[in-house]
């Protein structure tokens, strides 16, 4: 039989899991060591060379490309397809983006094992879609500056081709592209105004986060939607959470003249709300084992009372006391998590123990 080959940090895990099942006698100990000798460790890991390296060479690709534009020769080129129909290099583009999709999309199945390879094709594919969506709004263009709507057609464009070809990239694309859309569509129905209802854009995506919060649970059962449910989950989870962030720095303020002029003890208690909010996603985690509502709970919980930490004393105290407290609180926090840690690993070895 092959043996697993694993990383450091998986056979560390493995390591510790065998021992404690065999401490505990959950197995004895002809299975543990036949459990040890099923997997041995990578000298090397090429998984991550191999992602990292694909990344690598789209963004060296995109310099090329880059660099090829400043040349003397293919300038006087770009000025020839100047002129070229905004339709024709939609075409162009579609026709190029079905081609990378359609290469994705064949290789994934004779080439499963290629992960990052096919993951760079199709992020291709997706780059020359955008490509097309822009220079098709560019071809029916007349001048009311709704580009709002080229938003709204990708959102439906990556959303088919996400559930097409069970492609979760896609999907986030999707995803920003929906958040794009509202943001560029309330700012549009307002004619560019400050406020949207009386709301600032931090204060619309704490709504637009929430609404998607809330649908990830409506549909958490739906078949269609296993896929992407958790990804969903934590991109609706981020636009929450950063849009509270910054509501807790700029209040309701539009525009950044007004903040300046105000102190910040005049929004206090819009900090007090996110840190609640954070603390109630955190309890809310915590009692029905959410691990993404229990994670953006405490992580948050602590910017923002961080952050009102450097809003309120930076400029009133001395550097070397505000580390000093700073060193001290963030002391505090890893003896507290490594103390909970603790109870957490040794709890089922004191339980046996007690009986």
């Amino acid at each position: 039989m092959a043996k697993l080959n694993l990383d450091r940090q998986e056979s560390d895990f493995l390591n510790s899991t065998i021992a404690h099942w065999e401490k505990n006698n959950l197995i004895d100990a002809g299975q543990a060591n036949k459990l040890r000798t099923s997997y041995e460790v990578k000298g090397f890991d090429w998984m991550r060379l191999a992602k990292y390296s694909f990344w690598v060479a789209l963004i060296c690709g995109v310099v090329a490309v880059g660099s090829l534009i400043v040349d003397d020769a293919v300038i006087k080129l770009l000025q020839n397809l100047y002129y070229t129909p905004d339709i024709v290099i939609s075409i162009l583009c579609g026709a190029t983006a079905a081609g990378m999709f359609y290469i994705g999309r064949v290789r994934e199945k004779r080439f499963a094992e290629q992960v990052f390879s096919n993951e760079a094709i199709i992020f291709t594919g997706v780059l020359f879609t955008a490509c097309c969506i822009a220079y098709l709004g560019k071809t029916f263009d007349n001048g009311s500056g709704h580009y709002s709507l080229l938003f709204l057609v990708s959102v439906f464009v990556y959303g088919f081709l996400a559930w097409r070809m069970g492609s979760r990239m896609i999907w986030l694309f999707a995803l920003v592209s929906l958040g794009s859309w509202f943001g560029t569509e309330t700012g549009y129905q307002t004619k560019w105004a400050l406020y949207f209802l009386g709301m600032n854009y931090p204060l619309r995506f704490i709504l637009f986060g929430l609404v998607l919060v809330a649908a990830c649970h409506l549909l958490k059962n739906k078949k269609w939607f296993a896929n992407f449910w958790e990804l969903t989950y934590v991109v609706g989870m981020l636009y929450l959470f950063m849009s509270l962030w910054l509501f807790s720095i700029f209040g309701n303020y539009g525009s950044l003249d007004t903040w300046w002029q105000i102190k910040q003890i005049s929004i206090f208690y819009w900090g007090i709300i996110s840190a609640i909010v954070a603390g109630g996603f955190l309890l809310y985690g915590l009692k029905n084992k959410d691990v993404v509502a229990r994670e953006f709970g405490i992580t948050f919980l602590i910017i923002f009372l961080y952050t009102k930490y450097f809003e309120f004393f930076w400029d009133h105290t001395n550097k070397t006391v505000f580390f000093a407290i700073l060193a001290a609180s963030f002391w505090l926090i890893g003896r507290k998590a490594e103390k909970i840690w603790n109870i957490n690993t040794k709890a089922p070895t004191l339980k046996e123990g007690d009986a």
